[in-house]
C-alpha cells in the first residue's frame, strides 16, 4: 500500500536548468523558501549527504529527513542515513503512509534528482527567470512526459534577487 504513495521532486532552477553553485543556492529567493516549506511540512523529504551539509538547519523541522549517502560512516543528527534509494523510498512513503502525507518529497541534488526523475510522479520546479552562473544542472523536463497542471508567477520582492514562476507537473498518462 505504501508504494502507492507519489514521489514528487521540488526544485528551483534558472532558465538554462542550473541549480547550484559551489554546494549552495545561486540566488537568494526568500518567498520560494515559503513556497518550498509549504509544499514539503509534514512529508518526508529526501536528499542527497551534500544538500544535507548545504542546510542553515539542520534536520528542516517538521519533515522525516532521509539523507543518502554510501558513506557507512556519514551521520546526519536528526536525520535518517539510508545506504541506497530504495531503503529511502520504502521508508519515506511508510511514513509518509503512516502519517496521511499526500507524497513523499525529494529536494536534492542533482545526483539524487538524477536517480529519483524516472520515478517521480510530480515536479515542482521553481523557474527563476534569470541565468546564473551554476555549476549543478537538473535534467531537462520532457514535454512528451510531463504536463503543466498548476502554474504561478512570483514577482521579486526586496527578499528575493529574480522573478520567477512555480510550475507543478505530473507525469501524462
Amino acid at each position: 500500500m505504501s508504494s502507492k504513495v507519489p514521489l514528487a521532486v521540488v526544485v528551483a532552477m534558472d532558465e538554462n536548468n542550473a541549480i547550484g553553485k559551489a554546494g549552495g543556492l545561486p540566488w537568494r529567493l526568500r518567498s520560494d523558501m515559503k513556497l518550498f516549506k509549504d509544499i514539503t511540512l509534514g512529508k518526508p523529504i529526501l536528499m542527497g549527504s551534500n544538500t544535507w551539509d548545504s542546510l542553515p538547519k539542520k534536520p528542516l523541522p517538521g519533515r522525516l529527513n532521509l539523507v543518502l549517502s554510501r558513506d557507512l560512516k556519514f551521520e546526519a543528527e536528526g536525520g535518517v542515513v539510508c545506504e541506497t534509494l530504495f531503503e529511502a523510498l520504502d521508508i519515506g512513503r511508510e511514513h509518509a503512509a503512516d502519517d496521511g502525507a499526500g507524497e513523499v518529497c525529494v529536494i536534492g541534488g542533482a545526483n539524487v534528482y538524477a536517480q529519483t526523475l524516472p520515478r517521480a510522479d510530480r515536479l515542482y520546479v521553481t523557474h527563476v527567470h534569470a541565468t546564473v552562473d551554476g555549476d549543478t544542472h537538473f535534467p531537462a523536463i520532457d514535454p512528451a512526459i510531463w504536463r503543466v497542471v498548476r502554474e504561478e508567477a512570483f514577482a521579486k520582492t526586496e527578499n528575493d534577487d529574480f522573478d520567477f514562476t512555480l510550475k507543478v507537473y505530473e507525469r501524462g498518462k
